[in-house]
């Protein structure tokens, strides 16, 4: 599985809002297409951080158990 790029997905999640904010009239369909994307780069992201929380926590233990 490939690792989520935070930064990549802050980029197109704000590609996202940018596109919505810019029409004046919404295609329904496309703009479905848009919330959909959001919702996995939402759903990706979300994993991604937890994973790097649960990194963190694991160096921490390792420096706290070498005191």
């Amino acid at each position: 599985m490939e690792k989520t790029n935070l930064s990549d997905s802050l980029k197109k999640l704000e590609k996202i809002v940018n596109w919505f904010e810019s029409q004046k009239d919404i295609d329904i369909e496309k703009g479905l297409e848009k919330v959909k994307e959001g919702v996995k780069l939402i759903k990706s992201s979300k994993e991604r951080l937890k994973k790097v929380e649960n990194e963190f926590e694991e160096i921490k233990k390792e420096i706290n158990n070498e005191d």
